[in-house]
């Protein structure tokens, strides 16, 4: 309880209901998948800020801002 707030927390929910989970996962995600295996990589996080920003490393570099900071790398940009 913190500030009269009941907070609660399960490791694996998704386990509990893998079935339902996986199609869920499979919703979220195939659009991007999609657009990968149609366009490639690069051709793709062109296209997409949304997919761009899920790149966190790039050819040995790490290109996300909060991954560099939270391992106190260097940040570099992508090339594309």
């Amino acid at each position: 309880m913190e500030e009269g707030v009941v907070h609660y927390c399960v490791a694996n929910m998704p386990g509990a209901v893998p079935h339902i989970s996986i199609k869920a996962l499979a919703n979220a995600t195939l659009s991007y998948i999609l657009r990968l295996a149609g366009q490639g990589l690069e051709q793709a996080a062109q296209r997409d800020p949304a997919l761009r920003k899920g790149i966190n490393l790039w050819q040995g570099k790490v290109t996300h801002k909060g991954v560099a900071e939270a391992h106190n790398l260097e940040l570099s940009s992508l090339p594309f």
